[in-house]
């Protein structure tokens, strides 16, 4: 399993028997938490399977989505590295397979493999990277631009199914909490969406029909 991770592919054969031997796997089901803001994680997450949203608790008490993360990536590194509480939760939204790695463990492989601990650490450079762009984009792009934006997003990182839906089902307050609105404004914005011709609503499912608008829209 370890061998699927893009952040693990500098370790040895031997080091990557290692960490499979120091690691526990657990199911997580849709909805369970992983871990939750202002938790202390001590180690990392390893994505075998299934997406999860990290969110952010903000000061209206709303839970803002900031970032997906999918199969092969980790979860808790910039903490460990920081020696800080987690900055965001994580939590399913589809079924997942996870494995946990110990702090002490991960550090070791870190003291002793350079190619390693920098892999992370471009990990933790292109999260901080996405910040960046999360928090421009919701300073300067209307809501409509943001959900054109996202729309885009989820097919381009997820896929869609045979019959053109958007692979990965969010429900529309996940969406509102993506694009940073209410509810029921990014109702109407679908539906505006779907009598433009933009996309295609089939019940809670989502087609996206014309994506040359929308990425004109998102830009």
């Amino acid at each position: 399993m370890v061998l699927e991770l893009s952040s693990l592919k500098a370790l040895s054969k031997e080091e990557l028997v290692r960490m499979a031997n120091c690691k526990t796997s657990r199911i997580v089901r849709k909805g369970e938490t992983i871990f939750t803001e202002g938790e202390n994680i001590n180690g990392v997450f390893c994505v075998k399977d299934g997406v999860c949203k990290m969110t952010k608790l903000s000061s209206n008490g709303r839970d803002q989505i900031v970032h997906l993360v999918k199969k092969g990536e980790l979860l808790g590194q910039r903490s460990m590295i920081s020696d800080e509480p987690a900055n965001l939760s994580a939590i399913a939204l589809e079924d997942m397979q996870v494995c946990f790695i110990p702090k002490s463990e991960m550090l070791a492989f870190f003291n002793e493999n350079n190619r390693f601990s920098m892999n992370v650490m471009k990990t933790i450079c292109g999260d901080l990277r996405e910040a960046d762009n999360f928090m421009v984009d919701m300073a300067q792009k209307t809501v409509k631009e943001r959900l054109a934006h996202t729309l885009l997003y989820l097919e381009d990182e997820f896929g869609a199914n045979t019959d053109k839906t958007l692979k990965l089902q969010l429900s529309r307050e996940e969406i509102a909490s993506m694009i940073g609105t209410a509810t029921e404004s990014c109702i109407r914005l679908l539906s505006d969406f779907n009598k433009s011709g933009l996309i295609e609503l089939n019940g809670k499912k989502i087609i996206i029909k014309d994506r040359g608008k929308l990425a004109r829209m998102s830009d």
